[in-house]
Order: structure tokens, then C-alpha cells, then sequence
């Protein structure tokens, strides 16, 4: 296995100390030098419906509150390993390298004869490149600019690429594989959607659209050109919950169980999220975390370690919630990665935008749509209480108020738990207006807009790093907007 071996020493700023070529040394000759496609598939998909990658960004749109360790949620400076989710061990961008090998395996005319016994060449590299767009938009969106091009290759010291730039690939790698789907057989090793086609082309085509909404404020033309696009490409987008992209965890013996049941109790949901939903009547207050009486009680956004313990200890808060109702918290469930609520809440936005044609009729008919997705996704299916919940003043497009400000505050609501949208959302439209932390521990009291980059890679990649902080506003902090963040 010495091709993979190296692949997997390669981090993202440099090559890890201790690896290697080490020839042909402990290589069996009876063993197959070429990995196995569909296991590699499989490992990178493992953990996309992960939830590590939600709980911080999770703090920062004031979705989850902390109750013991409280030092994130008062946005003390997280230094975060990119090295680590683009070769496996983290769950942003987990597997990334065998995408990349995935890719190239079924690439080489010596390997792809192999390859194609895992499925169809071409359907293997199609859905490669849609897992590693989707996992480097959610990576971009953390840091803004960083490498991308000379990432997941033997460059040692990979240049940064804008983010811009970054996304404009994004969107050709997502168009680009649509069109490469055949009709050969069907891929192995697929844990999402079992080989399906046209699912991973509604898949990368929702995805195109959502990041098309998502950078409107900063390129209006191409967000309107890719948002028509992704909704006429191949395979159409999400258009019912049927559709709904999620990971089914067993929860067997081999430790495949739901990741939120692994959610410890110093995260709770925050009072901003459950007090909303709990004074507005809207029943997603039974799924989001466990209701009593009607009542989703939260815990405030970044208070002091001890104010947090004297919150929770205090017998009016003795219900406060840990995330997620207790059903959806169960060892065999599903983590939903993108669903159709979230895709009609996208349309209304972008209709309202003149994105996409249909205007105030399109904006009002997606929107209506999606909120009602929203709740049935959660097994919320009283259509009274629906009904109500629609006509409030502050919800309905037709009442007095900023239409897309309502549009916004659902689309933060529709992402719930999925923190790593939620914080994007509320970082490109300022709603809901979040008040930070009473006792934040950053220089600028604000809530963090950005990650800062990882401290080791100013060791490992210096003249490149350098160069692209002296492009950011703000330099290398939690408070320099990405590119889309206008």
C-alpha cells in the first residue's frame, strides 16, 4: 500500500514528520496495491453527517449555549488543525484524501479496469468531486481564503487562493459532475444514497444553489446565473421531503451510533433559539430540544463558567434542554445534510432577490413551502397549529414588516442543528440580531465571523500564510469578514 500510505502523510501545509517512501519494505507481494474505491468512498462519507463541525460555529449563531466549559462560547480564540479534516480525522472536510484517490484511481488507465468493479468510472469520480466541493465550500466558509488549488497534492507549501476564486470552482466542479454521471453501474461503497444518480445530481445541484444565494451580496450576477442554472441542471434539486440528504446511523456495535447521542451536556440549546420558538408557538420547540409544558428552556449565550453552573442549578431553569429532543438524540437516527425545507427557503430568498424568476408569487409559494417542510421534517404535523404559526404577524409575508427579514429568520430556523449554516446565514444577513456574549474573552467583544487560521501552518507555510493576511482587513482574527460576508 505504499501509494496510499504517502497520500495519507500529506497534510495540507507540509508533510507530516515520519512519513515517507519507504520502497517496497513490509509490502506483501500477494497484497493489491490498489485501495479498494468503494472502502474509501465509504470512510469519507462516514462521517459527513457529523456534528463536531456544528457545535462551534453552533455557540456562534447562538443555536447551543455551554453550561461547564464555557470558554468557546465566550469566543476565546479556537485554534483549529485544517491538516487534520482534509486527511481524515476531522469532520469538515473528513476523507478528503480518498477523494483524491478516488479520483485518481478510477483516472489512470493502469487502475481504473479495477476501479470500475466498484461501479462505473465515471459515476465514482462524479461523486467524489461532489463530496469534496461540498466539504471545501463548508472549509472556505470557516477561513475564507486558503489553499484549494495546491491543496491535497504533494506541494509542500501550497499558495492561499481567494475565496472567491474558490467558489467559482466550486460551482464548475458541481456543473462538471452532473454532466459526467453515465449510465454505467452502480458505485459501491455509497452509504448516502446507495448508487442512486439522479440523487447526487439533485444533491449537487441544491448544493450550487444554496451557495449561490450565499454569495448574492457580494457577486449578484454570478449568484444569479448559478442559481437559474442549478435549478434547469440534470437531475433537478430537492422538491419534497422525500428528497432529504441525511446519514442513517445504525447505532450497532461497531460504534456507528447517531453523533448527537455523543453530545455531552455542557452543550445545551441557547435561549435565543428557544425562546423564539418557544413565544411564537412554533412546534419545532418539541424537536429541537426536549419541551416541558409546552416550554423549550434554553441556556443564555456565553455566560461565565460559574454564572453558567448557578443558571443551570437554579430550579426555574431544572428543564433546560440538551440538544435535540430525546428521540432524535437516540443511538440508531438520522443527521440530515441538507433538506428540502432548506432548498425552498433558499428559493424564496432568491426569488425575493431576483435571483430567479417568479418573484413575489415564487418568494411566497417556496416560503410557505418551506416552513411547512421544516416542521414536517421534524414530525410536527398538527396542520392547525401550522396554520396559526404561518399567519402570525411576524412570520407571514403578507403582514406589515421586512419580507426578507422573515425569509432570513426561517432559513436560520430551517438549519437548526446544523451549525456550521446556521452561523453562514446569520453572518451574511445579520438575522436573527444576536446579542454576543455579557462576558466575552476576545479583544473585540463581537461574535466571531471567521476562524482564524492554524497556528502550525505559519511553521510549516510561512511566505504563503503571510501574503494572505496581509489581504484581510482585519488581519488573522475572528472579526475579518469572508469574502461573501458583505
Amino acid at each position: 500500500m505504499k501509494k496510499i500510505s504517502l497520500y495519507f502523510c500529506i497534510t495540507l501545509g507540509a508533510i507530516a514528520m515520519g512519513c515517507g517512501d519507504f520502497g517496497s519494505t513490509n509490502v506483501s507481494p500477494n497484497a493489491s496495491t490498489t485501495p479498494l474505491t468503494s472502502g474509501l468512498l465509504t470512510n469519507s462519507l462516514i462521517s459527513i453527517g457529523g456534528t463536531t463541525a456544528s457545535t462551534l460555529p453552533g455557540l456562534y449563531a447562538q443555536y447551543f449555549s455551554e453550561t461547564l466549559y464555557t470558554d468557546a462560547s465566550r469566543y476565546s480564540v479556537q485554534d483549529i488543525n485544517w491538516s487534520n479534516d482534509l486527511a481524515g480525522n476531522g469532520d469538515a472536510g473528513a476523507g478528503m484524501i480518498d477523494l483524491v484517490n478516488i479520483i485518481k484511481i478510477n483516472t489512470d488507465p493502469k487502475t481504473a479496469p479495477t476501479a470500475a468493479l466498484q461501479g462505473s468510472n465515471n459515476n465514482q469520480i462524479a461523486i467524489a468531486r461532489i463530496i469534496k466541493a461540498y466539504r471545501f465550500s463548508i472549509l472556505t466558509d470557516r477561513y475564507g481564503d486558503m489553499p484549494y488549488f495546491e491543496a491535497l497534492t504533494e506541494k509542500t507549501q501550497p499558495v492561499f487562493d481567494s475565496q472567491q476564486a474558490i467558489y467559482t470552482d466550486l460551482f464548475k466542479e458541481l456543473t462538471q459532475a452532473v454532466a459526467q454521471f453515465d449510465n454505467g453501474s452502480a458505485v459501491q461503497g455509497d452509504i448516502l444514497f446507495n448508487g442512486d444518480v439522479t440523487k447526487w445530481k439533485k444533491f449537487a445541484n441544491s448544493w450550487r444553489f444554496i451557495l449561490a444565494v450565499r454569495i448574492s451580496k457580494a457577486d449578484a450576477a454570478l449568484a444569479g446565473v448559478q442559481a437559474k442554472a442549478a435549478l434547469a441542471s440534470d437531475g433537478g434539486v430537492l422538491s419534497s421531503n422525500a428528497d432529504n440528504i441525511g446519514i442513517t446511523y445504525p447505532g450497532n456495535s461497531a460504534g456507528f451510533s447517531n453523533p448527537w447521542l455523543s453530545i455531552a451536556g455542557d452543550f445545551n440549546v441557547c435561549t435565543t433559539i428557544a425562546n423564539l420558538v418557544t413565544t411564537t408557538l412554533d412546534d419545532r420547540r418539541f424537536a429541537y430540544g426536549k419541551a416541558v409544558g409546552g416550554v423549550l428552556t434554553g441556556v443564555p449565550p456565553g455566560l461565565p463558567r460559574q454564572d453558567a453552573i448557578d443558571y443551570t442549578s437554579a430550579p426555574a431553569n431544572s428543564n433546560h434542554s440538551l440538544i435535540l429532543d430525546d428521540i432524535y438524540r437516540d443511538k440508531v437516527g438520522t443527521v440530515y445534510v441538507l433538506t428540502y425545507a432548506d432548498m425552498a427557503l433558499a428559493r424564496a430568498e432568491a426569488a425575493e432577490l431576483g435571483l430567479i424568476l417568479g418573484g413575489v408569487t415564487e418568494a411566497n409559494t417556496q416560503y410557505s413551502a418551506g416552513i411547512a417542510a421544516s416542521w414536517q421534517r421534524w414530525s410536527q404535523n398538527n396542520a392547525a397549529n401550522l396554520a396559526t404559526y404561518q399567519a402570525r404577524t411576524d412570520v407571514s409575508l403578507a403582514a406589515a414588516g421586512s419580507r426578507m427579514n422573515k425569509i432570513n429568520l426561517q432559513r436560520w430556523l430551517s438549519f437548526y442543528p446544523n451549525g456550521q449554516q446556521g452561523w453562514s446565514e446569520w453572518r451574511r444577513t445579520g438575522i436573527p440580531a444576536l446579542t454576543p456574549s455579557p462576558s466575552p474573552v476576545n479583544t473585540s467583544g463581537q461574535i466571531p465571523v471567521r476562524y482564524i487560521y492554524p497556528t502550525r501552518e505559519y511553521g510549516l507555510n510561512l511566505a504563503n500564510i503571510t501574503a494572505a493576511v496581509a489581504g484581510l482587513s482585519k488581519g488573522d482574527t475572528q472579526d475579518t469578514k469572508v469574502w461573501w460576508n458583505k
